[in-house]
This record gives structure tokens, sequence and C-alpha cells, in this order.
């Protein structure tokens, strides 16, 4: 049984871990589809903005994994977890406020080399950790167990300090967090449970969308074409702020891209946040005169900024420029 006290985290190197499962494991991963599936062999329960973690206590000791097998517990010192010996996954989040969504930028802000940064923020801006299976419970791995036992055996531990994800058994019952949240993840109840593999479990992302300005653009890798837009929203000040680019732009569209928006270029070259991924050159974009109107949709925002690229729906005429609002990113 699960003892009442909490235990420091540890990372890899100090845990004995004499567990049924040994660290690292691969999570079971879900496959993204459009629509929620439908059926009494189907559970839903919400997606969250967050690390995906893979947590194993054996008595005095606790690892935090990563979802790419990393020891995250040296991060997060603010984490505990009852005694015992079992073997969560769940996810890492930080919560935006009073509100059912997370902040992911400040979740990526604890991944810091500095333990004195680690722990001013372990205070600002505390994690928690949210379990939604149970992997093994004292010598016994509950890998092969249908998704429903392994639930039921999860809530019959007293996992004081730890949240449980709420789970609904009815497709509509979930609509609330696609329009709300950051969407949903459907389980198949009879499923066993496969580290590494797409299957038994299917993610629907909330989908948004905004009318945004088209600020400028990137040149295409080939020559004489545009590789995305770069987005813009207003503020109520009236000035304009880069919230995003594009992607997903066909062949044929980016060929004539270019002369649909040479017309509105300024000459002035902007540029892209830093980023370890993208050299100098790549960051680059071209101005364009704040007149043209795209609607998109994205999927993940967070700090005020679209975090991956957004798909074009149409071009806007009938949209005045000036009515494109920042507001929008807060529905």
């Amino acid at each position: 049984m699960v003892r009442s006290h909490e235990l420091i985290v540890s990372g890899y190197d100090h845990a004995t871990l004499a567990l049924p499962l040994k660290a690292p494991i691969e999570p079971q991963l879900a496959r993204g589809k459009p629509d929620l599936p439908h059926g009494e062999e189907w559970v839903y329960e919400p997606k969250y903005d967050g690390f995906r973690a893979i947590v194993f206590v054996d008595g005095g000791e606790v690892t935090i994994q990563s979802r790419g097998a990393k020891p995250l517990g040296r991060y997060f010192p603010e984490l505990a977890f009852p005694a015992g010996r079992y073997v969560l996954d769940g996810e890492i989040v930080i919560d935006a406020g009073e509100t059912d969504l997370q902040d992911f930028d400040a979740l990526q802000q604890r991944i810091h080399p500095a333990a004195s940064r680690i722990a001013m923020l372990a205070e600002q801006t505390p994690a928690r950790y949210i379990a939604f299976d149970l992997l093994a419970d004292e010598d016994e791995s509950l890998l092969p167990l249908p998704q429903a036992e392994r639930r039921a055996r999860l809530e019959t531990l007293a996992l004081d300090g730890v949240s449980l994800t709420p789970t609904v058994s009815e497709a509509g019952q979930a609509e609330p967090w696609l329009a709300r949240g950051e969407g949903v993840v459907a389980k198949d109840s009879r499923a066993p449970y496969r580290p590494g593999q797409r299957v038994g479990m299917i993610k629907v992302k909330r989908l948004r969308t905004i009318d945004a300005v088209v600020a400028g653009y990137r040149p295409g890798k080939e020559e004489g074409t545009v590789g995305s837009l770069i987005l813009g929203l207003y503020d109520e000040a009236g000035e304009l702020h880069i919230v995003g680019h594009s992607s997903g732009l066909r062949a044929a569209e980016k060929r004539a891209l270019v002369d649909k928006l040479a017309p509105y270029e300024t000459g002035v070259r902007g540029h892209g946040d830093p980023s370890r991924w993208k050299n100098e050159k790549e960051l680059e974009w071209i101005s364009l005169r704040p007149e043209l109107v795209v609607e998109v949709t994205f999927d993940h925002a967070s700090g005020g900024r679209i975090r991956h690229g957004t798909k074009i729906l149409r071009w806007r005429d009938d949209k005045p420029p000036r009515e494109c609002a920042l507001t929008q990113m807060d529905s």
C-alpha cells in the first residue's frame, strides 16, 4: 500500500528502482484524428499542454522520465509522490492562472542548468503532475491488462498531491474539452499498454480559427517561391504584434504568392526570434504593408504566440486589417 509521507525526486543514477518495470520506458502514444471515435469501448480524457512523464516510485526513491527517456526530476523539485512501489504515466503541467489551460512557456523555462533559477521558478510557477495510467503496482506489471482495469487500479491508490485526470464514457461529455481546452484523448478501454506504439489511443486537437494580418513572408527554399506567411494581430493601442506563421503551402501556391505579395512589399526586412534549429537567413522575412488578411486555423498557442505553423483557410478581402484583434488569442 502507498504510505502517506512524501519523497524527494531523483534522477536515474540515484534510484535503485527494484520494480517490475525499469526506466526508461517509451510511453504509449496516440494517433491523431480529426474526430472523436464513438462506441462502448471508448473512454475520453482531456489532452494537456505539458511534458509527458513516466514516474517510477520505489520505497524512498522517485525517478521522473521524459517522453524522450531523459531524467526530469531535477527540474521540478516541488513535485512529490507518496511512498510505495508503483509506476505512473501522466503529464507535468503548469496551470495558466484560473483557467483550465496550461502555460507551456512557463514549463519550458524550467529546463534550465542553474539550480538556483529552478528553485526560484519552482516557487513562482509551481508545476503539478497529472496521472492518467498505472503501469506497475508492487511486483506486478500492469501493461498486459486492459485500460479499464489499469484505470480502476489507479483510482485505488492514495496518491496525495498527485492529480488524477478526469475521464468520461461518452463522446458528447468530452466536447467541452474540445471547445475550451487542448483537445481530447480517446482510449480503447479493452486495450493493453503498448510502449512506443500508436495504438489504442486517438487524440483530437482543439482547432482554433482567427483572422490575421499578413505582415510579411519568408522566401521559400526554391528560388521564386514563398515559404511561409508572417502573421500579425493588433492590440488595443493599434500596435501590430507578430503572432506566428503559416505552414503547409502547396507548391503551386508558393509560386503564385510571389506575384500576389510583390505589390505590398515595403523594402524592409524583418527578423524572427533566435532559434537553435534555424540559421539567421532562415529567420529573415520580407515585410509587407498590413493590408492583406487571411483566416487560419491552429492548435497550440502560448505567451501570445502560435507555437506551430497555421493552416490557411481563405483570404479575407472583406475583413479590414485593423479588425484583426489580438484578443482573438484569448478565446
